[in-house]
């Protein structure tokens, strides 16, 4: 589901933040949910990390002359914290996508502008020439890599949502046989909670109990009050609404690798090979100096940090 901006501010000036259930959707990206809850305090300081940033000239030698020339023009679906969402003021954007789009284009010597749009219009867009790049929790696949080209910045996947203290004693999915889990509806998330049930009755184990409902807020109120054990959500949304529902209070994520994970890929139209190679040794550079790192931690999301930036890397 989507917000006005006038909306979003709304929200966020009351101490909630919009969150997207990111790679979610019935293909495995796109789907939304809303999350109530999340604090203002949530977001992090981390203009002293892309400010620090240096220009690598060879880099920017390496660029289109259009991009030297104008700068970047990226597009996201700005409606999915913590990737890319609207400050409080409804108008700056905001997420450590953003931030990974400001340190890449510092890096290459650029400005990057961003534009709010319709995630089924991205691909289409950077075919057209609309735009120079995507980042809007995409997820890299081999369907996707027919039409456009990826440079992979992250790793996301299924995780699993719990009570803070874990009282269910959930610590994986095999844990979840006998379980009451909650889903949003027609996402992976609940194709992943019925194959498990399968796998838990074949071994001689109880069926989950899966609820599926219209948003990941109806969930985390399940969650809350005791009637479902679990919630499945993508890694960056499951980690948000964990540090910042009830100031940290409400729930925490089973540690372990993303479930069924793939990457996120950055955008590039396929015949624009110097920008994709340029935006992929920027993003290397600041992985190997340990600015990438920084701001992943910072939003909380080191869990999907990834170590090579691969072009077209997802299956």
């Amino acid at each position: 589901m989507s917000r006005s901006r006038a909306a979003q501010a709304v929200l966020l000036a009351s101490l909630a933040v919009l969150v997207t259930a990111c790679g979610g959707g019935p293909d495995g990206a796109g789907g939304t949910s809303q999350a109530a809850g999340a604090p203002a305090s949530g977001i992090p300081d981390t203009a002293a990390i892309v400010q620090g940033v240096q220009k690598d000239a060879q880099l920017n030698a390496g660029l289109p002359d259009t991009v030297k020339q104008a700068g970047l023009h990226l597009a996201s679906n700005l409606q999915s914290a913590p990737n890319n969402f609207y400050a409080a003021d409804g108008k700056t954007p905001i997420g450590y996508e953003v931030d990974l789009a400001k340190a890449i284009a510092a890096k290459l010597g650029v400005t990057v502008s961003h534009q709010d749009m319709a995630f089924g219009s991205l691909i289409t867009s950077l075919q057209s020439g609309r735009i120079d790049l995507t980042m809007a929790g995409m997820n890299d696949t081999k369907a996707r890599q027919a039409q456009i080209d990826f440079v992979d910045y992250f790793t996301s996947g299924i995780t699993i949502m719990i009570r803070k203290g874990n009282p269910d004693g959930i610590t994986g999915p095999d844990t979840l046989c006998g379980k009451n889990v909650a889903v949003v509806q027609g996402t992976s998330h609940q194709k992943f909670a019925e194959a498990q049930s399968t796998k838990c009755t074949q071994a001689g184990k109880p069926a989950l109990t899966v609820t599926a409902t219209d948003s990941d807020n109806q969930n985390q109120n399940q969650l809350r009050t005791g009637r479902v054990q679990a919630i499945l959500n993508d890694l960056p949304s499951a980690v948000y609404i964990s540090r910042t529902a009830g100031d940290g209070k409400f729930f925490e994520v089973v540690p372990g690798e993303p479930i069924d994970g793939g990457p996120y890929g950055i955008g590039v139209n396929k015949a624009n090979t110097a920008l994709r190679d340029s935006v992929r040794k920027a993003l290397q550079a600041l992985i190997a100096d340990g600015t990438y790192g920084k701001i992943l931690q910072a939003w909380g999301v080191e869990q999907g940090a990834i170590k090579e930036a691969a072009i077209n890397g997802g299956s």
